[in-house]
């Protein structure tokens, strides 16, 4: 008999997520906008502590407005994280504009303020000043915020901060998402909440969110007909999805008290192996922990390769992942600017994440552990 399958990071309900939308169906607000969109962007305002929140149909759309409303035009040089999912870069492409991707550094496996600058002066050099800068606060873990928003300060560059696996996280005592022009957040069906697809673009500046919102319903003047005097998207979260995501922030804390937990309860039980490395949280840091992810040290590790663990962890019906794999390695970003110095592609051959949601069982840790014993003996 097949054993139950134990998913990297499923949706988790609260089972309050039903009331909201009943009451949504009860009043018949099932168009896009209504009380649940409104409640939901004050619920995240609130808990970020930020001006201004617009609830859309996914964080790519709130990374592509984000763009928008910075300027980026076709042509323009957009600097971008390498380690990092493709949603980070492919709104850069949809403008017409060109990523040049930057490595990471291995405290916090984030954008490399050092070679950030590097790359910058090059660019600069060469007569073609980046017209903005995204970087990410991966898994969860905060980026080096004041190092790298210093640099974007010196040479005058927007700063897109992409904390779509990041809420909850906080960098000296701020929630992440709130340190660059504009923020964005994900809750698609993989993180740490989730109302099946969507996002969220936030700013301390409210002309950006009123711009955001204004753009994400088709960009409709204002008249009695349907008027545009610029081009607008279909990105606005309806309704009923705003419901679920009304459900999921009363227990946002909870959740990441939980995915916290699980990382101090990988780390407890693989103390005995040296070849298993975590990485802790550098100082003013405290990251989600949205997914528990570790490297393996294949010189202690006596033949055992990240891809080993993740098979053995396959043929028992656990899903584990390796890392991301960097944007220029992909073949659709074959041909991008990109400044090296070799910790992403490190990371990608030696890392795993490790299955880490919040509905884990005892006797899911316990099948997982398992794998690693048998593959040790």
């Amino acid at each position: 008999m097949k054993k139950t399958k134990i998913w990297l990071s499923p949706p988790h309900m609260s089972g309050n997520e039903e009331k909201y939308i009943k009451e949504a169906f009860e009043t018949n607000w099932i168009a896009p906008l209504g009380p649940n969109v409104d409640g939901f962007e004050n619920d995240l305002k609130k808990f970020i502590g930020v001006k201004d929140a617009a609830v859309l149909v996914s964080g790519t759309a709130a990374l592509h407005l984000a763009l928008i409303l910075i300027g980026v035009k076709p042509e323009d040089e957009v600097l971008c994280q390498s380690f990092t999912f493709a949603a980070s870069a492919n709104p850069i492409v949809y403008l017409g504009a060109k990523p040049v991707f930057i490595d990471s550094e291995r405290d916090t496996w984030n954008i490399d303020p050092d070679l950030l600058e590097h790359a910058i002066k090059e660019r600069i050099k060469l007569g073609k000043k980046p017209k903005a800068l995204i970087y990410v606060h991966l898994y969860g873990m905060p980026a080096k915020v004041s190092e790298i928003l210093e640099i974007a300060q010196k040479y005058e560059i927007s700063v897109i901060e992409d904390a779509a696996e990041a809420l909850g996280s906080k960098y000296n005592n701020k929630s992440v998402g709130i340190f660059g022009d504009i923020g964005i957040l994900s809750f698609n069906g993989n993180k740490i909440i989730t109302t099946s697809g969507g996002g969220a673009l936030i700013s301390n500046n409210e002309n950006y969110v009123r711009m955001a919102r204004f753009l994400s319903t088709q960009a409709r003047d204002n008249a009695p007909h349907y008027e545009h005097s610029v081009i607008g998207y279909n990105y606005r979260m309806s309704n009923i999805i705003a419901g679920i995501g009304r459900g999921q922030m009363e227990v946002l804390n909870d959740r990441v008290k939980i995915r916290r937990r699980n990382y101090e309860f990988y780390k407890a039980n693989f103390l005995n192996y040296d070849f298993i490395i975590f990485t802790e949280e550098p100082e003013h840091s405290f990251s989600n922990r949205w997914l528990t992810t570790i490297l393996i040290d294949e010189k202690k590790s006596k033949g055992i390769t990240r891809e080993t663990i993740r098979l053995a962890l396959e043929s028992e019906n656990i899903e584990s992942r390796p890392l991301w794999k960097p944007m220029h390695l992909q073949p659709v970003y074959k041909d991008a600017i990109f400044y090296s110095n070799g910790v992403s592609e490190h990371l990608f051959n030696c890392g795993l994440c490790l299955p880490s949601g919040s509905n884990l069982k005892a006797s899911d840790f316990e099948r997982i552990f398992e794998v690693i014993k048998n593959l040790t003996n």
